[in-house]
């Protein structure tokens, strides 16, 4: 790999090895222009007009499936000179108002779309009447924890209908809340953690049969306990989810993660 400056026709890089560099397509280490520095990301408005006012290199990484921004280079002297003008604009009556309303707004929206994902899981549970109560509380439950604004869960995608958002969110939340899942030691191996998503999910698959079959269920039903008794959230530390060779799963972090395997929960593919 070579030292280098940035290409004026450079689209999108990789962190490099130290603070001042990149990483190109094409592996070489590149150093950034000069009087260039890094806007980290977190200020949606400022990152956007810095990129519409002038020369800009976007830095991403992909971890798994998903790609996290790292910042975007850019001429110091526009970052910094955008940086107050919108510090001026924020601190006025009118740019008040104006996020006020749009706080009104969101809030309509975000209420609309928990009634509507709701009603959408209800559908997808679709439980004999004799049910017709823990379906509900069900329906809230799932709701409750998956629909709340940068929660990361399914029902916050918008690559699925929300028909599908509920079904796979439903099937998220009974593997963690009706099966072992969360204290498994699954191996590192490749396709292990899906395999087991896939027979939880079959097996959640057929405990929501019964229900909408209005069959009797015992006293014990994992899904009646989850209800009347939601588990406890693991406490395992950092540290000790690092040590040794399997992984626990069992942080709430890895419960709200939205992944493809999230979204096809409902719909797991078959094996080969």
């Amino acid at each position: 790999m070579t030292q280098g400056r940035l290409p004026r026709s450079a689209v999108i890089f990789t962190p490099g090895p130290t603070p001042n560099t990149v990483r190109a397509a094409d592996a070489q280490i590149l150093t950034a222009l000069e009087g260039w520095i890094l806007l980290p990301p977190g200020d949606a408005a400022l990152t956007r007009r810095v990129k519409e006012a002038d020369e800009h290199w976007v830095v991403q990484e992909k971890k798994g499936r998903k790609t996290f921004s790292r910042g975007v280079w850019a001429p110091a002297a526009t970052i910094n000179r955008i940086r107050a003008d919108l510090a001026s604009e924020r601190s006025t009556d009118g740019h008040a108002r104006r996020r006020e309303a749009n706080a009104r707004r969101r809030d309509k929206a975000q209420a609309e779309y928990v009634e509507d994902f709701f009603g959408a899981v209800l559908a997808f549970l679709a439980f004999h009447p004799n049910h017709a109560e823990l379906a509900d509380r069900l329906a809230r439950a799932v709701t409750d924890h998956a629909t709340p604004v940068g929660s990361g869960t399914v029902a916050r995608t918008k690559r699925i209908p929300v028909e599908r958002r509920a079904e796979a969110a439903v099937i998220a939340w009974m593997r963690h809340q009706t099966t072992g899942y969360d204290g498994m030691v699954v191996p590192r191996v490749k396709g292990k953690r899906r395999e087991v998503r896939r027979k939880l999910a079959r097996r959640s698959q057929e405990l929501l049969a019964r229900y909408r079959r209005g069959e009797p269920v015992p006293e014990g039903c994992p899904l009646r306990k989850a209800l009347t008794n939601p588990p406890v959230p693991s406490s395992q530390s950092p540290a000790e989810k690092q040590q040794g060779t399997p992984r626990l799963l069992g942080t709430r972090q890895r419960q709200r993660a939205v992944d493809d395997e999230e979204r096809h929960a409902a719909y797991p593919k078959p094996p080969g």
